[in-house]
């Protein structure tokens, strides 16, 4: 073969290679081609031989599809040959991007090919194309768009026609395949009514489509009001707390001006009468001092009647009769007034104990351990969320999505104290979420087995289920009467108390409480639950808080 082209092309169908397979002795031929050759399928039977050069081949020789020569084949097909061995049959004609098919009819002087008849194999010329319209023989071929790769149309088995449609393996076959061929009892049709049927289909699929864009989009516009509408919710709550919480300062601070007051007035007051007393005494100690004074001068007066002069003059011929000095009487200064200003204060304190500290005060922030997942959960980068990560489980492959074998602890497990966490579950059908007590290692494979969270006695959970809610612990179940929906499960763990109680985080209202003795550490336990038909795809989300408050260490106490 002298060209490129040629050199891709059957020496049997004289086209270009189709699964090409290249024998013992180095000549190629289509897979199909070959084997017409040799009248079988299989190429184990009968006597083989190549069609070229004639020489015998082995009985068990095994047809092999020669991808390099496929491969350019197809490159050949798809680019055209090179310009340097481009070469035109007609003079005049040009160089295009693409291979240019000629009729097959037209041998002096080749015209380019417009249509292919699949019946003769042959591509065929506006001219020639006319005269198969006209010729009433030639009517019932089938004549289609012109194609380098004619047997493409045709089947590979049968180098028929594709005229039918097997419904069952929904692929266009020959009337052979379904008479005798492997599409044998296969139900099939026309190839115009198959096409008819899934244009339909597709139309009403393309209406359908369009009407759940439709929805999409409504639904888009809907989360998007929800959202703005979520934020300015949030806003107004917070502007309103915050002035409730500016209110109660204010009456806060105003008691606690009017308590300083008050004891201010008392002080003032009682340093005032003390100043008072103290100003008497005072008074008292300078008469003293005088009259003494004046009884030591007379007491040195020597001549008699100036002493008795002096002394009538100045009263002191009688003794003088002193009034006693008063004992001071503390219990005047005693700080009554003091303590009931102290005591109201601490009724207000207690007052306010009974409301404090707020159960968030105890707010814990736990982080996914990806170590413990079940190898069927996804754990997001964060450690936030769980969800299940396998393809959805149709309800025949798994009668039970809450198997708890598909769980995940928290990394942070708690021995002491009180601690409070948060789950948000939204709307999802199915989860269960609880806490297990023991050694990590020994937790870990019990739930990489088949571990059962709520039916042993070192765990304890909640299990929702299409609405139903239950509370689990050593294969005891007890339903909850939950009336209202739970979009954030709370968890609180009061170990001093040995109490386990779960919440409707969001209503702060009590969903069922526990007993909980236990000498080991604690651990939360996370699962999701399977996929159920795509309704349960839905992640289990820790409700973190950016700085959370530890109510203890700022010093308050229960």
């Amino acid at each position: 073969m002298g060209s490129v082209e040629e050199t891709l092309k059957c020496p049997v169908c004289r086209d270009f290679f189709t699964e090409p397979v290249t024998l013992q002795c180095g000549h190629d031929f289509c897979l199909t081609c070959i084997q017409a050759v040799w009248e079988t399928d299989d190429s184990n039977k009968g006597p083989l031989f190549c069609p070229e050069c004639q020489i015998f081949l082995p009985s068990d020789l095994t047809l092999a599809i020669n991808t390099g020569l496929q491969t350019k084949v197809k490159d050949f097909i798809t680019t055209g040959p090179s310009s340097a061995e481009r070469h035109t049959a007609t003079p005049g004609s040009t160089t295009k991007s693409s291979p240019t098919i000629y009729c097959d009819h037209c041998i002096e002087m080749p015209s380019m090919a417009v249509r292919t008849c699949l019946t003769c194999d042959a591509s065929l010329c506006q001219a020639h194309a006319l005269l198969h319209q006209q010729r009433s023989a030639l009517k019932e071929h089938t004549v289609v768009e012109v194609t380098r790769d004619p047997l493409s149309l045709k089947c590979r088995e049968h180098r028929d026609e594709l005229k039918l449609f097997c419904l069952e393996d929904r692929i266009p076959v020959c009337c052979l395949c379904v008479l005798i061929g492997t599409h044998k009892h296969h139900k099939a049709s026309q190839l115009h009514e198959a096409s008819t049927d899934f244009k339909k289909m597709l139309e009403t699929t393309m209406s359908q489509l369009l009407q759940r864009r439709n929805e999409a989009e409504h639904a888009i516009k809907d989360l998007e009001s929800l959202y703005t509408e979520t934020v300015k919710s949030a806003a107004d709550f917070k502007e309103r707390i915050s002035d409730k919480y500016s209110r109660i300062h204010a009456v806060l601070d105003g008691d606690e001006r009017l308590m300083m007051q008050i004891i201010d007035a008392e002080e003032t007051c009682m340093t005032e009468w003390l100043e008072v007393q103290r100003g008497i005494m005072e008074a008292q100690i300078q008469e003293i001092d005088r009259i003494r004074a004046s009884s030591k001068s007379l007491l040195q007066e020597t001549n008699d009647l100036h002493f008795l002069q002096q002394i009538t003059s100045n009263n002191l011929c009688d003794p003088l009769d002193f009034a006693p000095i008063q004992e001071i009487n503390k219990d005047l200064c005693d700080p009554e007034k003091l303590r009931t200003v102290e005591r109201l204060v601490d009724d207000l304190s207690v007052a306010l104990s009974q409301h404090f500290p707020r159960m968030w005060s105890y707010l814990s922030c736990p982080a996914l351990d990806t170590k413990t997942a079940h190898p069927k959960l996804e754990i997001t980068k964060d450690r936030k969320q769980v969800f299940w990560r396998r393809q959805p489980v149709s309800e025949g492959q798994s009668s039970r999505p809450y198997d708890s074998q598909y769980s995940v602890l928290a990394q942070e497990s708690f021995t002491s104290g009180q601690h409070y966490w948060e789950v948000i579950v939204q709307d999802k059908p199915f989860w269960m979420i609880g806490v297990t007590t023991g050694s990590v290692s020994k937790i870990e494979s019990l739930i990489l087995t088949s571990s059962s969270l709520g039916v042993n006695n070192t765990s304890w959970c909640i299990y929702h289920g299409d609405g139903q809610y239950l509370a689990c612990h050593d294969t005891q179940e007890k339903q909850l009467p939950v009336t209202k929906r739970v979009r954030k499960l709370g968890i609180l763990a009061n170990l001093q108390k040995g109490e386990l109680s779960f919440y409707n985080a969001d209503a702060m209202t009590l969903l069922h409480s526990f007993c909980v003795q236990c000498s080991e550490p604690l651990y939360p336990v996370f699962n999701p639950c399977i996929d159920m038909n795509g309704l349960n795809r839905q992640p289990l989300t820790l409700f973190w808080i950016k700085d959370p408050w530890d109510w203890h260490s700022e010093g308050h106490t229960n």
